[in-house]
């Protein structure tokens, strides 16, 4: 397929000389014609320029459909060395100044066609000016030459042409024997080189590190498929733009400090970390040319550590707070009944009644506190068994619904369900008051109405339920601590109860996070895995055996009574 490309190539080149150069001589001729006496017959020399104008242009055309290549080469040489022979032949003979014509003839034989064929092309070109000159001495044709010559001195130049034709024909084998090994051992080069390059480009491609090149301007030169995928951008946001404005933290430079971790917002609002090590660029005696930033992402290590030891610190917290909630009941127990017999004195004014009434309300309120304290420290059962999640939601809502139109809320609730049925492996109520708790946080945050927006939709192989509202948000410190024990933005509540949340999606095995921004309400997101997913071992297990029916609910117990930072440790919004 190369070879006829470039015989192709070869013989447009060809047809676009020949023109070129019928065009020059048509136009010195003329000149001459024009400016010194001369036998040149001007109408049979235009008349035959014309004709290999047309045969030019004939070979124009056959070269777009006839595919045979080397025998157009064959043919287009032959009629070359022809009209050549008739141009020398009307031009003077052998006082022709066009004999040069038949060796730029011979030298495109050679690089047309084999390597034998410019020889054998010399000799018919030296066939054709012999007979072409024997014609005009003898006078079988017209001569149009300016002198005679002896016949030994015709008989010289016919064989100076021959020796200078296979010279020619000789010197251009030569040459392009030479330009196609060359041309052979190029393409080979080039091959080489273009395989290495593939390689090296899988290599840097194929790394499992980001890797981000840049020039000493700090612009952005080469991205490679893990920084990209870490970024979560495409190499059209990246290339040409300035490494430095991809993080919200210093980058490490080459010099004195080469590593650092860095943090860096994605086009999903999430905000990551990650190690960066840099290193300098260095081209063989070109000195430093750029610099080279390796990425590695710690965003799951550092939420990890993070949750470990807030699970340490806040597992003692748990214990103190159900050591005290049981050390205060008691009192408070002898208080309420106390208060209760004082209530009964007659003898009493309004006065002391309207205080034994505050002190009666502040010790059923103080009464609720340690009982959401105990229900958070204490240990529960979960009875896991096939629920449906979009049932679930809408129960929870239904109520909600009722309660926020027996209260003029002014907020309205929109659902998208992606499927009519959404199955995990769940304790239903449990799940229902999760779905409670993030209603009863947005409609909270909503004082002045607005639009609560729940959604249910399939991501591999979990469901993802949000609880979205249009509420007054959050600052990334109030979203870091949300899940966290007491630690309520609302007056009045006690903190607990998004902690009992983090606490019940964390027995499920599931995900719970928080993404807010200030000013534009907060969304409360639970992932729990399908049930028709696969899962590892002993769970999946359970799992066919709850989509069967095999059993109706097994139990299990709750895990440590300290809730673990999900919100910004897993996913930290922009802040």
């Amino acid at each position: 397929m190369q070879s006829t490309f470039d015989e192709r190539n070869w013989l447009a080149w060809l047809v676009k000389v020949r023109i070129l150069i019928l065009t020059f001589l048509l136009g010195i001729q003329l000149a001459v014609a024009e400016l010194t006496p001369t036998r040149l017959p001007l109408r049979l020399f235009l008349s035959t320029i014309l004709l290999w104008y047309t045969i030019s242009l004939f070979y124009v055309v056959l070269l777009s459909f006839w595919q045979e290549h080397r025998l157009q080469a064959s043919l287009q040489v032959l009629t070359d060395l022809i009209m050549v022979s008739l141009v020398v032949h009307e031009t003077g003979g052998w006082d022709s100044s066009l004999n040069f014509l038949y060796p730029l003839v011979i030298i495109v034989a050679g690089i047309l066609l084999p390597r034998v064929w410019a020889h054998l092309v010399a000799a018919l070109a030296f066939i054709l000016y012999g007979t072409v000159l024997e014609l005009n001495y003898y006078g079988v044709v017209p001569s149009y030459c300016t002198t005679h010559p002896e016949l030994k001195a015709l008989r010289g130049i016919i064989f100076v042409n021959l020796f200078a034709f296979l010279a020619v024909a000789y010197l251009a084998g030569q040459l392009v024997a030479k330009l196609r090994q060359a041309r052979v051992q190029l393409k080979d080069a080039s091959g080489a080189l273009a395989d290495l390059q593939i390689l090296h480009e899988n290599i840097i491609q194929s790394i499992s590190s980001g890797l981000i090149t840049t020039g000493l301007d700090g612009r952005i030169t080469l991205v490679n498929n893990a920084a990209q995928k870490l970024l979560e951008r495409t190499p059209y946001e990246l290339l040409g733009k300035p490494v430095s404005g991809l993080f919200l933290d210093a980058l490490p430079n080459a010099e004195s400090l080469n590593h650092a971790e860095v943090r860096f917002d994605t086009t999903g609002t999430f905000r990551k970390t990650a190690r960066v090590r840099v290193a300098a660029l260095n081209g063989p005696e070109r000195g430093t040319l750029g610099y080279v930033y390796a990425l590695d992402d710690l965003t799951e290590i550092r939420r990890l550590e993070r949750e470990v030891r807030m699970q340490d610190r806040l597992a003692a917290v748990g214990r103190l707070a159900a050591a005290i909630a049981h050390e205060i009941r008691n009192p408070l127990t002898s208080i309420a009944g106390s208060v209760s017999m004082l209530s009964g004195i007659p003898e009493m004014n309004e006065e002391h009644r309207r205080l034994l009434d505050i002190v009666t309300r502040e010790s059923q309120r103080l009464n609720g506190i340690i009982t959401d304290f105990l229900t958070y420290s204490r240990g529960k059962q979960y009875h896991f068994e096939r629920a449906d999640l979009v049932r679930l939601v809408e129960d929870t809502l239904t109520l909600m619904r009722h309660r926020m139109t027996a209260e003029s809320t002014g907020i309205t609730i929109e659902t998208r369900f992606a499927a009519p049925e959404a199955w995990v492996l769940a304790d239903g109520d449990r799940i229902k008051q999760v779905f409670w708790n993030f209603a009863e946080n947005a409609v909270r945050a909503m004082r002045n109405g607005g639009i609560l927006k729940v959604s249910i939709e399939r991501l591999g192989d979990d469901w993802q339920v949000s609880f979205a509202d249009t509420g007054t948000g959050m600052t990334p410190q109030q979203t870091e601590k949300l899940f966290e024990p007491f630690q309520s933005n609302f007056e009045g509540g006690t903190g607990l109860g998004l902690a009992v949340v983090y606490q019940i999606v964390q027995a499920h095995e599931g995900k719970v996070w928080a993404r807010s921004k200030p000013g534009h309400g907060t969304t409360l997101v639970l992932r729990l895995r399908r049930l028709d997913a696969e899962r590892p071992g002993a769970e999946r297990q359970s799992a066919r055996a709850a989509s069967t029916g095999d059993f109706a609910s097994a139990e299990l117990p709750a895990p440590s009574p300290a809730p673990l930072v999900a919100a910004s440790a897993e996913r930290r919004p922009r802040g």
